[in-house]
């Protein structure tokens, strides 16, 4: 009975070890940088919304989603990826005037644990990923119900929203790898394990 109870008590032990690895892993470390990852995202489709509801006024409602992009471009290329995920990407200009796409990911610490935990990287890419879906959705609904002056703000979400997207899976997967390849390499993958 005691070899059962010392049996029991270290499972326990075991388990209570693995939940603190598992909220310290879940715990978000950067509650503001994940706070506006999705603030300007969900405000400028919020807007977008309910601009015709609360005005009239074409050129506010532009201008605010604009800007609203615009700073959620900023905040997750410069800031909330580099926090969040640990990968920052951007374009450099050499002196013959050549362009560059520079793609970085952070290293893994010295104890081989990963320095962003798992609910921010699931916000991270959630966010990274639903945004501009929603935008395209919007780009079919502004296209096919002929609402041309809401195409141009639909566009600018679908691009900007999207630049990033694709900046941060070329730097999650590597800047070298062609992303079609890949993405044939894990169907086929997924194919054979069926």
């Amino acid at each position: 009975q005691d070899s059962s109870d010392d049996i029991e008590d270290v499972s326990l032990f075991d388990a209570d070890d693995d939940v603190s690895r598992r909220s310290r892993k879940s715990k978000i470390r950067h509650p503001v940088a994940s706070f506006f990852h999705l603030f300007f995202r969900v405000s400028a489709i919020v807007v977008y919304l309910l601009c015709e509801l609360l005005t009239s006024s074409f050129i506010a409602c532009m201008v605010t989603i604009i800007l609203l992009l615009s700073c959620d471009f900023w905040a997750v290329k410069n800031v909330t990826g580099r926090l969040m995920v640990g990968l920052r990407w951007w374009n450099q200009v050499d002196d013959d005037g050549r362009s560059h796409w520079v793609f970085e990911a952070r290293k893994v610490s010295a104890q081989g644990g990963k320095t962003s935990s798992e609910a921010e990287s699931r916000i991270f890419w959630l966010g990274l990923i639903t945004c501009p879906m929603i935008w395209v959705i919007f780009a079919f609904s502004a296209l096919f119900s002929f609402k041309v002056k809401w195409l141009a703000v639909v566009v600018m979400g679908v691009v900007l929203q999207g630049a990033n997207l694709y900046g941060y899976i070329r730097c999650k997967v590597g800047s070298r790898k062609n992303l079609t390849s890949m993405a044939t390499n894990y169907l086929g993958k997924q194919f054979l394990r069926q």
